[in-house]
């Protein structure tokens, strides 16, 4: 039997939780090779806050999907790992990354996660959703300060969300690159997503012009420019390539980048 691929889809900003009708969730939706996949929506790092569920809710509800949620307020089961098995595609939301990795660590859901993404389940998130899963990031989680915060060591490197959304962003994530407190990584623009798979970098989407991605001190994609996804054309799926299950078709990857010799840093 093959292996699926491994993928995760991290977004600097935007999507449901922050624009309407966003290309971003479709894309999300698109990757995982599904007609109809069940997504589930984590919301540990807002205190499962009941706004950030319905805003899932009411993004999902038009789109070919089986929408559900986990909270570790209320908990579905007892049995997570057998839950989080059941999806296509874990989205996690943003708010304190520091609190969720506590909070993941205590109930035994970063292993189950784990296990579920070597198993071929789509994860990926907004702002905490995408830092929890490098092995350095920026955060905000300490009110009145950004600093540097370890997280799963799913992917090399360091992240910073809102890289152009926030106006402290840039400026604290260059200056940390730049004297080693945080590791060489990845920035995201809000609009902007980065969709890892088997832990490498295979594209860049925007939903909106004049937003990207950025890498600050390591290798350039050789195709730099990101590609745009709209809402009548969300992104092809790699998930083809070693499909999980065979409930439904995905395609080809439209595009890998390759690296390259020259830096980015803007």
């Amino acid at each position: 039997m093959t292996t699926p691929a491994r993928q995760l889809v991290v977004q600097g900003g935007g999507g449901f939780l922050m624009e309407k009708g966003s290309a971003l969730d479709r894309h999300f939706l698109a990757v995982t090779g599904q007609r109809c996949p069940r997504v589930c929506f984590v919301g540990t790092a807002s205190g499962d806050a009941e706004s950030a569920r319905y805003k899932f809710y009411e993004a999902m509800a038009p789109l070919d999907c089986r929408a559900t949620h986990l909270s570790l307020v209320q908990p579905p089961t007892a049995d997570l790992a057998s839950f989080v098995l059941e999806q296509d595609a874990i989205y996690v939301g943003g708010g304190n990354t520091r609190t969720l990795l506590a909070v993941w660590r205590e109930w035994g859901l970063d292993a189950a996660l784990r296990a579920a993404y070597e198993r071929g389940v789509v994860m990926g998130g907004i702002s905490a959703g995408m830092i929890c899963w490098f092995e350095q990031g920026l955060t905000d989680s300490v009110p009145g300060a950004l600093t540097a915060l370890r997280g799963l060591g799913w992917l090399a490197g360091s992240a910073c969300p809102h890289y152009d959304g926030e106006a402290q962003r840039r400026p604290a994530y260059r200056r940390m690159v730049a004297d080693a407190t945080l590791a060489a990584g990845y920035a995201a623009d809000d609009g902007a997503a980065l969709h890892f798979v088997d832990e490498a970098l295979a594209e860049a989407v925007i939903s909106r012009p004049g937003v990207g991605p950025t890498w600050p001190q390591r290798a350039t994609p050789r195709n730099a420019l990101p590609r745009a996804c709209s809402p009548d054309q969300p992104s092809r799926s790699p998930a083809a390539l070693r499909p999980r299950g065979a409930r439904g078709a995905g395609s080809t990857l439209p595009r890998r980048f390759a690296s390259a010799s020259s830096t980015g840093l803007r």
